[in-house]
């Protein structure tokens, strides 16, 4: 009974500081979010697997000197509060609002049996391979979240140190997401990869 009576007088008193430790903090908010996401379609042209490529290549999104099959973008604004403390800036609140588009290749009229079923493989193997883009931008998303609510900089009342801490922090994140999706490109569209192969598929087909 003596030991029982011990667990009850620890949590008790574990509690009590929680209950302290939340009347002298500011309220973070973690927001409940969901990413918002569309496809955008380009038109193209042809009635074979090789033609349909070659509009491709002739009207697909711009990706450096040339032009890519499909693309995926993302537009993240957020909502932000800043609470000053003693002298320091908290960010207290973080809620973000990402829109996904994919942009992906759609055929301007019905295609002949054999090439639609061809083309059906081609586009979802496409549209796979960009939702994985879209991921890894959600996971970025929820790791600024992570690295950034809940901030404190100490001697900044008037929050404006905070903001270059913060930049500081996105600007790696943001890196990585670039690096994590270059990296997943370059095994799938060298020789023998996923989209390497869906493109010989598609172009040696009726």
């Amino acid at each position: 009974m003596g030991k029982l009576r011990g667990v009850g007088l620890n949590k008790s008193l574990c509690l009590g500081v929680v209950a302290l430790c939340l009347v002298s903090a500011p309220r973070i908010v973690f927001a409940e979010w969901q990413p918002i996401e569309k496809e955008a379609p380009y038109i193209v042209t042809g009635q074979t697997g090789a033609e349909l490529y070659a509009s491709i290549g002739e009207r697909g999104p711009k990706a450096g000197l040339g032009r890519a099959i499909a693309h995926t973008n993302f537009k993240l604004t957020w909502t932000r509060k800043y609470e000053e403390q003693a002298g320091a800036c908290v960010l207290t609140t973080a809620k973000p609002k990402l829109i996904i588009t994919y942009t992906l290749p759609k055929p301007a009229r019905a295609l002949p049996a054999g090439t639609r079923e061809n083309w059906e493989i081609f586009i979802d193997g496409v549209r796979k391979h960009e939702l994985v883009h879209g991921d890894f931008i959600k996971e970025m998303v929820r790791a600024i979240e992570a690295a950034t609510l809940g901030l404190t900089v100490p001697d900044d009342p008037k929050c404006r140190k905070i903001r270059t801490v913060m930049t500081e922090r996105l600007g790696a994140l943001s890196q990585a997401q670039r690096q994590r999706s270059r990296d997943f490109d370059q095994v799938e569209l060298t020789d023998g990869g996923n989209i390497h192969q869906l493109i010989l598929k598609l172009v040696n087909g009726p």
